[in-house]
């Protein structure tokens, strides 16, 4: 063995650094605030309901085959992946017209034709320009760890021919004419916590990205993908502790040494990885006059993500026509995106992401029945919005709008219905100001000027998960155990 390591947190940046160091041979110790795994991909089970907390959508599911890979093992044998398709279904309802973004190309560009022919010829060239984006921001980039300041520098010129300057929703519409298609192709940094109007287009790869290996589902839930994983983990010997929350790193020097749970128990290692927010790792976890990088006055001037008003239902009847994965937009966009990321109000209206997974997997809810849960961007908590006094009147809101659409009678047919806002997310998530994503992924918060993966400031401590490089969103932060691996991997030669 090379070793003992600490992870801290079990999402999926979590369980992957913990698979990839075991596959190193070192002995692995998990431990997860909540009382069980998966970070932001737990579960939530009432009433015969099983609602997948937080992610949904699986793109690049070999990077989960790699996992299982590690040990000889073979990922279909533990839980099973569907192509979705359509992808997602866009309503607009501004003027109730759908626009579904298939697996097809062919069915897509029809569906692209009831819009503006025109830009059929305009998303072949975005997805052209996507690849080349992908080539470099996924293929060469994701994985390879943006410690040294001057390779930053070699990356500036092929950067700026991808034209990373430019915002995602700014490249989107060089190509498309369409403005709500605009919106549509435009959106996808909400999904990992940025503003399409100020995210840097390198994050246009993920048009590219998905067309590459399509838009998959795990059969019994994210949740059954996080059995799986554990199952892993337990088989290979990693011990993993729940009600376990890490209330201090124990550092000497520069060097980390170890962490404190619940307050008492102190737990030496060799290596730590911290699958928590590093914002909230750095201004409240380390207590040392070492710690110069990230010092609290500099956290507090990042930008930070928007924060997510989710609300989890199921309902008595069924709603065939309601696809996997719906993108209710809102009569406004780019005002919209103003009012929730620089305003920081809470407006009266609202675009909305809604999960259907029994679409797909009828085992989610009791038969005859549906599971859902809808998602709304909102401003973070350093918005001093009350959420105990407005939450119930913004779920009210978002479920007339959904009745009133396209769930009709949705009132009279709920059967469960809770919700989560920032402040959960900032209590069960230790999440800085409530985000859903920790950072935003604006450029001068990308690569080499978001948080390292390893500390800059202290030996031994690694950072995988949302916040750290690549970013957020589920082939974000499963890559970030990658460069953890390629860095310690190094550090030992």
């Amino acid at each position: 063995m090379k070793g003992n390591a600490v992870v801290v947190g079990s999402g999926f940046g979590g369980i992957a650094s913990a698979l990839r160091l075991r596959a190193m041979g070192y002995e692995v110790r998990v431990f997860e605030k909540l009382s069980q795994i998966g970070g932001r991909a737990r579960v939530f089970k009432k009433s015969g309901y099983i609602f997948d907390a937080g992610p949904t959508v699986i793109t690049a599911p070999f990077l989960f085959d790699e996992l299982f890979n590690l040990f000889g093992k073979n990922r279909k044998n533990y839980v099973k992946f569907v192509r979705l398709d359509p992808w997602y279904r866009f309503y607009f309802s501004s003027n109730s017209m759908v626009f579904d973004y298939s697996d097809s190309i062919e069915k897509t560009k029809k569906e692209i034709s009831k819009f503006d022919k025109r830009d059929i010829d305009g998303y072949r060239k975005l997805l052209k320009f996507s690849e080349k984006i992908f080539n470099v921001g996924f293929l060469k980039l994701s994985t390879t760890p943006f410690h040294n300041f001057f390779f930053m520098i070699k990356q500036i010129p092929v950067l700026f021919v991808l034209k990373s300057y430019l915002t995602v929703f700014k490249l989107v519409s060089k190509f498309i004419k369409n403005e709500q298609l605009r919106q549509a192709l435009s959106i996808q940094p909400l999904l990992l916590g940025g503003n399409p109007i100020s995210t840097t287009s390198i994050y246009n790869l993920i048009h590219f990205l998905e067309r590459k290996w399509g838009v998959h589902y795990a059969i019994g839930g994210t949740g059954k993908l996080i059995n799986a994983l554990k199952k892993l983990m337990i088989e290979e010997k990693i011990d993993i502790s729940t009600n376990s929350s890490i209330t201090k790193i124990l550092t000497k020097g520069k060097k980390v040494v170890g962490v404190e749970i619940n307050n008492k128990e102190k737990v030496f290692a060799d290596k730590v990885i911290i699958n928590a927010d590093p914002a909230f790792t750095y201004k409240n976890l380390i207590k040392s006059e070492y710690n110069k990088k990230w010092t609290k006055k500099r956290i507090d001037n990042l930008d930070f993500s928007m924060g997510l008003f989710v609300i989890y239902f199921g309902t008595k009847i069924k709603y065939p026509n309601i696809a996997h994965h719906t993108i209710w937009m809102g009569k406004r966009y780019q005002s919209l995106l103003n009012d929730i990321f620089d305003k920081k109000i809470l407006a009266d209206d609202f675009s909305l992401y809604l999960h259907r997974p029994t679409a797909t997997d009828k085992s989610m809810a009791p038969k005859g029945r549906d599971c859902f849960y809808v998602l709304s961007p909102v401003p973070n908590l350093l918005s001093k919005i009350n959420w105990k006094k407005k939450a119930d009147g913004y779920r009210d809101k978002i479920l007339k709008a959904l009745e009133k659409t396209i769930l009709p009678d949705l009132t009279k047919n709920l059967d469960v219905c809770f919700y989560m806002t920032p402040e959960d997310f900032k209590n069960d998530y230790q999440s800085l100001n409530g985000t859903g994503f920790s950072i935003s992924p604006i450029f001068t918060q990308s690569a080499w000027f978001r948080f390292h993966n390893k500390s800059e400031d202290f030996k031994n401590l690694y950072f995988a998960g949302a916040g750290s490089h690549p970013g957020a969103g589920v082939p974000g932060v499963i890559s970030s155990a990658k460069v953890i691996e390629n860095i310690i991997s190094n550090e030992i030669k």
